[in-house]
Protein backbone atom coordinates (compact mmCIF):
# COMPACT_ATOMS: atom_id res chain seq x y z
CA UNK A 1 0.00 0.00 0.00
CA UNK A 2 2.84 2.41 0.82
CA UNK A 3 4.37 1.87 -2.62
CA UNK A 4 1.00 2.33 -4.30
CA UNK A 5 0.38 5.60 -2.47
CA UNK A 6 3.88 6.76 -3.34
CA UNK A 7 3.19 6.12 -7.02
CA UNK A 8 -0.16 7.91 -6.85
CA UNK A 9 1.48 11.00 -5.34
CA UNK A 10 4.54 10.93 -7.60
CA UNK A 11 5.19 14.12 -9.55
CA UNK A 12 6.12 13.42 -13.19
CA UNK A 13 8.28 15.58 -15.41
CA UNK A 14 6.40 18.29 -17.33
CA UNK A 15 4.32 16.73 -20.12
CA UNK A 16 5.89 13.33 -19.41
CA UNK A 17 2.59 11.54 -20.05
CA UNK A 18 -0.18 12.43 -22.47
CA UNK A 19 -3.70 11.06 -21.92
CA UNK A 20 -5.93 13.69 -23.51
CA UNK A 21 -7.38 11.22 -25.99
CA UNK A 22 -8.43 8.92 -23.12
CA UNK A 23 -10.54 11.74 -21.71
CA UNK A 24 -12.22 12.70 -24.96
CA UNK A 25 -12.57 9.31 -26.66
CA UNK A 26 -13.63 7.08 -23.75
CA UNK A 27 -17.27 6.18 -24.32
CA UNK A 28 -18.41 7.13 -20.82
CA UNK A 29 -16.31 10.22 -20.09
CA UNK A 30 -16.89 11.65 -23.58
CA UNK A 31 -20.61 11.52 -22.82
CA UNK A 32 -20.04 13.43 -19.57
CA UNK A 33 -17.83 15.95 -21.36
CA UNK A 34 -20.55 16.52 -23.96
CA UNK A 35 -23.03 17.18 -21.15
CA UNK A 36 -20.69 19.88 -19.82
CA UNK A 37 -20.31 21.32 -23.33
CA UNK A 38 -24.06 21.62 -23.73
CA UNK A 39 -24.76 23.18 -20.32
CA UNK A 40 -25.36 26.74 -21.49
CA UNK A 41 -24.96 28.33 -18.07
CA UNK A 42 -21.44 27.22 -17.10
CA UNK A 43 -17.86 27.70 -18.31
CA UNK A 44 -16.44 24.18 -18.07
CA UNK A 45 -15.89 22.45 -21.41
CA UNK A 46 -17.29 25.41 -23.33
CA UNK A 47 -18.01 29.05 -22.60
CA UNK A 48 -21.53 29.98 -21.47
CA UNK A 49 -24.09 30.78 -24.15
CA UNK A 50 -24.05 34.56 -23.68
CA UNK A 51 -20.29 34.67 -24.09
CA UNK A 52 -20.35 32.44 -27.17
CA UNK A 53 -22.91 34.66 -28.90
CA UNK A 54 -20.93 37.79 -28.05
CA UNK A 55 -17.70 36.15 -29.16
CA UNK A 56 -19.13 34.95 -32.49
CA UNK A 57 -20.49 38.41 -33.23
CA UNK A 58 -17.12 40.03 -32.53
CA UNK A 59 -15.19 37.48 -34.61
CA UNK A 60 -17.53 37.92 -37.59
CA UNK A 61 -17.13 41.69 -37.53
CA UNK A 62 -13.48 41.95 -36.57
CA UNK A 63 -12.23 39.57 -39.26
CA UNK A 64 -14.75 40.75 -41.88
CA UNK A 65 -16.06 37.23 -42.44
CA UNK A 66 -18.63 36.68 -45.18
CA UNK A 67 -19.88 34.06 -47.62
CA UNK A 68 -16.50 34.09 -49.39
CA UNK A 69 -14.59 33.32 -46.18
CA UNK A 70 -13.08 29.96 -45.30
CA UNK A 71 -12.72 29.17 -41.57
CA UNK A 72 -11.09 26.26 -39.72
CA UNK A 73 -11.85 25.57 -36.05
CA UNK A 74 -9.45 23.27 -34.18
CA UNK A 75 -11.11 21.57 -31.21
CA UNK A 76 -14.61 22.42 -32.41
CA UNK A 77 -16.36 20.14 -29.90
CA UNK A 78 -20.13 19.87 -30.51
CA UNK A 79 -20.13 22.79 -32.95
CA UNK A 80 -21.12 25.63 -30.64
CA UNK A 81 -18.97 28.08 -32.63
CA UNK A 82 -18.76 26.36 -36.00
CA UNK A 83 -22.51 26.02 -36.53
CA UNK A 84 -23.01 29.67 -35.60
CA UNK A 85 -20.36 30.69 -38.12
CA UNK A 86 -22.09 28.58 -40.76
CA UNK A 87 -25.40 30.31 -40.01
CA UNK A 88 -23.71 33.42 -41.40
CA UNK A 89 -22.87 31.75 -44.70
CA UNK A 90 -19.20 31.11 -43.96
CA UNK A 91 -17.50 27.99 -45.32
CA UNK A 92 -16.54 26.15 -42.12
CA UNK A 93 -14.42 23.12 -41.21
CA UNK A 94 -14.44 21.77 -37.64
CA UNK A 95 -11.88 19.29 -36.30
CA UNK A 96 -12.14 17.39 -33.01
CA UNK A 97 -11.02 13.99 -31.73
CA UNK A 98 -14.18 13.36 -29.73
CA UNK A 99 -16.33 11.27 -32.03
CA UNK A 100 -19.33 11.84 -29.77
CA UNK A 101 -18.95 15.63 -30.04
CA UNK A 102 -18.45 15.50 -33.81
CA UNK A 103 -21.55 13.33 -34.24
CA UNK A 104 -23.59 15.81 -32.21
CA UNK A 105 -22.24 18.74 -34.25
CA UNK A 106 -23.04 16.98 -37.51
CA UNK A 107 -26.59 16.24 -36.42
CA UNK A 108 -27.18 19.82 -35.31
CA UNK A 109 -25.85 21.08 -38.64
CA UNK A 110 -28.11 18.66 -40.49
CA UNK A 111 -31.14 19.68 -38.40
CA UNK A 112 -30.52 23.33 -39.26
CA UNK A 113 -29.50 22.85 -42.93
CA UNK A 114 -25.98 24.12 -42.27
CA UNK A 115 -23.08 23.29 -44.54
CA UNK A 116 -20.19 22.42 -42.19
CA UNK A 117 -17.38 19.99 -42.93
CA UNK A 118 -16.71 18.08 -39.70
CA UNK A 119 -13.58 15.95 -39.32
CA UNK A 120 -13.12 13.39 -36.56
CA UNK A 121 -9.37 13.64 -35.95
CA UNK A 122 -6.75 14.64 -33.44
CA UNK A 123 -5.86 18.10 -34.73
CA UNK A 124 -2.17 17.25 -34.29
CA UNK A 125 -2.69 14.74 -37.12
CA UNK A 126 -5.08 16.77 -39.26
CA UNK A 127 -3.82 17.71 -42.70
CA UNK A 128 -5.38 19.41 -45.70
CA UNK A 129 -4.51 21.32 -48.87
CA UNK A 130 -7.21 23.90 -48.07
CA UNK A 131 -6.20 27.44 -47.13
CA UNK A 132 -8.14 29.49 -44.61
CA UNK A 133 -8.94 33.14 -43.95
CA UNK A 134 -9.26 32.43 -40.24
CA UNK A 135 -8.16 29.56 -37.99
CA UNK A 136 -9.59 29.43 -34.47
CA UNK A 137 -8.59 27.43 -31.40
CA UNK A 138 -10.87 28.45 -28.55
CA UNK A 139 -11.30 27.53 -24.85
CA UNK A 140 -7.53 27.55 -24.21
CA UNK A 141 -6.98 24.24 -26.01
CA UNK A 142 -3.52 25.50 -26.92
CA UNK A 143 -2.50 25.37 -23.25
CA UNK A 144 -3.05 21.61 -23.04
CA UNK A 145 -0.26 20.99 -25.57
CA UNK A 146 3.36 20.26 -24.81
CA UNK A 147 6.10 22.46 -26.36
CA UNK A 148 6.64 19.86 -29.10
CA UNK A 149 2.91 19.66 -29.83
CA UNK A 150 2.59 23.44 -29.89
CA UNK A 151 5.37 23.55 -32.48
CA UNK A 152 3.37 21.14 -34.64
CA UNK A 153 0.32 23.41 -34.36
CA UNK A 154 2.32 26.51 -35.29
CA UNK A 155 3.48 24.67 -38.39
CA UNK A 156 -0.10 23.85 -39.30
CA UNK A 157 -1.16 27.46 -38.75
CA UNK A 158 1.51 28.66 -41.17
CA UNK A 159 0.79 26.00 -43.78
CA UNK A 160 -3.00 26.36 -43.73
CA UNK A 161 -3.37 30.15 -43.65
CA UNK A 162 -4.06 32.21 -46.74
CA UNK A 163 -1.43 34.94 -47.28
CA UNK A 164 -3.56 37.53 -45.44
CA UNK A 165 -5.20 35.06 -43.07
CA UNK A 166 -5.22 35.15 -39.26
CA UNK A 167 -5.22 32.75 -36.32
CA UNK A 168 -7.22 33.48 -33.17
CA UNK A 169 -6.59 31.48 -30.02
CA UNK A 170 -6.73 32.02 -26.27
CA UNK A 171 -4.49 30.96 -23.38
CA UNK A 172 -4.40 31.03 -19.59
CA UNK A 173 -2.32 33.83 -18.12
CA UNK A 174 0.48 33.82 -15.57
CA UNK A 175 -1.88 35.68 -13.28
CA UNK A 176 -4.05 32.56 -13.31
CA UNK A 177 -0.98 30.36 -12.72
CA UNK A 178 -0.03 32.41 -9.65
CA UNK A 179 -3.42 31.74 -8.12
CA UNK A 180 -3.01 27.97 -8.34
CA UNK A 181 -1.92 25.87 -5.34
CA UNK A 182 -0.57 22.36 -5.11
CA UNK A 183 -3.25 20.03 -3.73
CA UNK A 184 -3.53 16.37 -2.76
CA UNK A 185 -6.97 14.92 -2.05
CA UNK A 186 -9.19 11.97 -2.72
CA UNK A 187 -12.93 11.61 -3.15
CA UNK A 188 -15.43 8.80 -3.55
CA UNK A 189 -17.15 9.02 -6.98
CA UNK A 190 -15.41 12.34 -7.69
CA UNK A 191 -17.44 14.92 -9.66
CA UNK A 192 -20.66 12.98 -9.26
CA UNK A 193 -19.49 9.84 -11.10
CA UNK A 194 -17.78 11.76 -13.90
CA UNK A 195 -15.08 9.14 -14.38
CA UNK A 196 -17.13 5.92 -14.31
CA UNK A 197 -20.67 4.62 -13.84
CA UNK A 198 -19.19 2.16 -11.31
CA UNK A 199 -18.10 3.12 -7.81
CA UNK A 200 -14.55 4.45 -7.61
CA UNK A 201 -12.10 6.43 -5.53
CA UNK A 202 -10.33 9.28 -7.22
CA UNK A 203 -7.00 10.65 -5.99
CA UNK A 204 -6.48 14.21 -7.21
CA UNK A 205 -2.97 15.66 -7.28
CA UNK A 206 -2.37 19.19 -8.51
CA UNK A 207 1.30 19.84 -9.21
CA UNK A 208 2.89 23.19 -10.11
CA UNK A 209 6.08 23.58 -12.16
CA UNK A 210 7.32 27.07 -11.39
CA UNK A 211 10.21 27.05 -13.84
CA UNK A 212 8.00 26.04 -16.75
CA UNK A 213 4.73 27.79 -15.70
CA UNK A 214 2.87 24.51 -16.02
CA UNK A 215 0.14 22.96 -13.87
CA UNK A 216 -0.79 19.27 -13.85
CA UNK A 217 -4.05 17.86 -12.54
CA UNK A 218 -3.33 14.18 -12.10
CA UNK A 219 -6.36 11.96 -11.52
CA UNK A 220 -5.85 8.39 -10.34
CA UNK A 221 -9.17 6.56 -10.69
CA UNK A 222 -9.40 3.30 -8.75
CA UNK A 223 -12.29 0.95 -9.49
CA UNK A 224 -12.76 -2.65 -8.39
CA UNK A 225 -11.57 -4.01 -11.73
CA UNK A 226 -9.08 -1.41 -12.92
CA UNK A 227 -6.93 1.59 -12.06
CA UNK A 228 -6.14 4.35 -14.53
CA UNK A 229 -4.40 7.70 -14.48
CA UNK A 230 -5.46 10.79 -16.42
CA UNK A 231 -3.03 13.69 -16.81
CA UNK A 232 -4.45 17.13 -17.55
CA UNK A 233 -1.61 19.52 -18.37
CA UNK A 234 -1.94 23.28 -18.75
CA UNK A 235 0.73 25.71 -19.89
CA UNK A 236 0.40 29.33 -18.71
CA UNK A 237 1.71 32.40 -20.54
CA UNK A 238 2.19 36.11 -20.35
CA UNK A 239 2.25 38.34 -23.43
CA UNK A 240 6.04 38.23 -23.59
CA UNK A 241 6.46 34.46 -23.34
CA UNK A 242 3.71 33.73 -25.85
CA UNK A 243 4.99 36.34 -28.30
CA UNK A 244 8.49 34.86 -28.05
CA UNK A 245 7.21 31.37 -28.86
CA UNK A 246 5.10 32.64 -31.76
CA UNK A 247 8.02 34.57 -33.30
CA UNK A 248 10.32 31.57 -32.89
CA UNK A 249 7.86 29.63 -35.03
CA UNK A 250 7.91 32.13 -37.91
CA UNK A 251 4.63 33.86 -37.16
CA UNK A 252 3.76 37.39 -36.03
CA UNK A 253 1.56 38.65 -33.19
CA UNK A 254 -0.95 41.07 -34.64
CA UNK A 255 -3.20 41.87 -31.65
CA UNK A 256 -3.81 40.98 -28.01
CA UNK A 257 -7.18 40.90 -26.23
CA UNK A 258 -8.40 39.77 -22.82
CA UNK A 259 -10.60 37.12 -24.42
CA UNK A 260 -12.04 35.95 -27.74
CA UNK A 261 -14.90 38.44 -27.53
CA UNK A 262 -12.49 41.29 -28.21
CA UNK A 263 -12.25 42.77 -24.73
CA UNK A 264 -9.33 45.19 -24.30
CA UNK A 265 -6.13 43.43 -23.22
CA UNK A 266 -5.53 43.41 -19.45
CA UNK A 267 -2.45 41.62 -18.11
CA UNK A 268 -4.31 40.93 -14.85
CA UNK A 269 -6.99 38.91 -16.61
CA UNK A 270 -6.99 35.15 -15.99
CA UNK A 271 -6.68 34.48 -19.71
CA UNK A 272 -5.99 36.37 -22.90
CA UNK A 273 -6.40 35.98 -26.63
CA UNK A 274 -3.98 36.55 -29.46
CA UNK A 275 -4.35 37.20 -33.17
CA UNK A 276 -1.47 35.76 -35.21
CA UNK A 277 -0.56 36.03 -38.88
CA UNK A 278 2.22 34.99 -41.22
CA UNK A 279 5.37 37.11 -41.48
Amino acid sequence: MFNELSEINKKPKPFQFYTAEDLWTDDYTSKKMLEFHLNESIDVSSRNLNFINRSVSWILNHFNLNSNSNLLDFGCGPGLYTNRFAENGIKVTGVDFSERSIDYAKQEALNNNLNVHYVHSNYLDFDTDEKYDLITMIMCDFCALSPAQRKIMFGKFGDMLKPNGSVLFDVYSLNSFNQKDEVSAYEFNHLNRFWSPEDYYCFINTFKYDDENVVLDKHTIIEKKRTRVVYNWLQYFNAESLTKEIVENNLVVDELYSDVSGQKFDSQHLEFAVVVRKK
